[in-house]
């Protein structure tokens, strides 16, 4: 069962549970009283055995967001060029951030990589995009970002209920107070933004004192992005992508075919697409064009390139991540 959760609400939130406005603008909608959070609540207590007096406090706190459902609109992935997208990441300031959280935590990195294969420079490059190194977590209420998207967000409600019914599992799991979470405002948790169904997968105990701490505990979450590449298939000692020029007449959906590598580091060579340094020739490739400041940028994306999409689908993502990660990497020495 949920533990009781004796957190004080706000005045707005009081009147809202009193079912009345009391002379405060904009009155936040809620959803104690949301006919699909009441379905929800019926499914939960069903399926998976909570408390419905609970679960009814607990939706009748979350409040819907309207800022999340704007944000969710316009993800940088999908709105910004790969220039003005690198600039956000490869900034001086996330470099030395990123050299200096090397250099705080090398033990834990060494045994994570040790055990996952995955390099250090990788791991925190996750961490430095997700989340400055676990500075910008996130500030949302995750059950009123979770509740917003599960109830008011169409697009992609059934994916949101899901989450949020891993998010209350993985609280009563812990031993956590969901109202007390906070995130970003599509419900990704602490140091490395697990949503709550990775969480619940993939979020390791690193430091063994009995909790998965991702919020607060900056080994578990290097533990936990290590397992997580590692488990989608990581490649220890093999490259992540590489630069490529244009010796003949690439067609043009190789550059927009998806995320899959279909085709080999040799067949896209003899197609035109030739890798800047020596690559496994039977390895599968990804072709890539991005668009830079002085025209078009062609890359080879390798295995672990794809590995690192699976963290965020998208390719501008991917390539973000690998390239702080080689400035890390040569910042450190490593």
């Amino acid at each position: 069962m949920l533990h009781a959760f004796p957190v004080p609400l706000p005045l707005r939130r009081l009147a809202l549970l009193a079912g009345f406005c009391i002379a405060l603008p904009a009155c936040a909608e809620h959803y104690g009283d949301h006919p699909a959070a009441a379905g929800f609540i019926d499914e939960l207590v069903a399926e998976d055995g909570f408390e419905r007096a609970e679960l009814e406090a607990l939706f009748a706190q979350a409040e819907r967001q309207d800022s999340i459902l704007e944000a969710i609109a316009r993800p940088a992935e999908k709105t910004k060029p790969w220039h003005e997208y690198r600039d956000i990441f490869l900034t001086d300031r996330r470099i030395d951030e990123g050299i200096a959280f090397l250099a705080e935590h090398r033990d834990t990195l060494a045994a994570a990589e040790a055990e996952s294969g995955v390099p250090a420079p990788v791991i925190a490059a996750v961490l430095g995009v997700e989340t400055y190194y676990g500075r910008i977590t996130g500030s949302y209420a995750v059950i009123d970002a979770l509740s917003t998207l599960a109830f008011d967000y169409p697009p992609r409600s059934p994916f949101f209920r899901r989450e949020l019914r891993h998010f209350l599992l993985l609280a009563r799991e812990q031993g956590l107070d969901p109202a007390t979470l906070e995130g970003s405002y599509a419900g990704a948790m602490g140091y490395g933004q697990f949503m709550p169904s990775s969480y619940r997968s993939y979020a390791v105990d690193f430091d063994g004192d009995g909790l998965a701490d991702i919020w607060n505990n900056p080994a578990d979450a290097i533990g936990s992005v290590a397992n997580y590449l590692a488990r989608h298939g990581w490649r220890p000692g093999e490259p992540v992508a590489a630069r490529a020029t244009l010796a003949g007449p690439v067609p043009a959906d190789w550059f927009d075919d998806g995320l899959d590598a279909e085709r080999t580091v040799a067949e896209l060579g003899a197609g035109g697409l030739v890798a800047g340094r020596e690559l496994p020739a039977e390895a599968p490739a990804l072709a890539l064009s991005l668009q830079g400041d002085d025209g078009p940028e062609y890359w080879i994306g390798l295995p672990n390139f794809y590995v690192i999409t699976r963290y965020n689908h998208s390719v501008l993502y991917a390539m973000a991540v690998y390239q702080l990660s080689e400035r890390l990497r040569e910042g450190a020495g490593a």
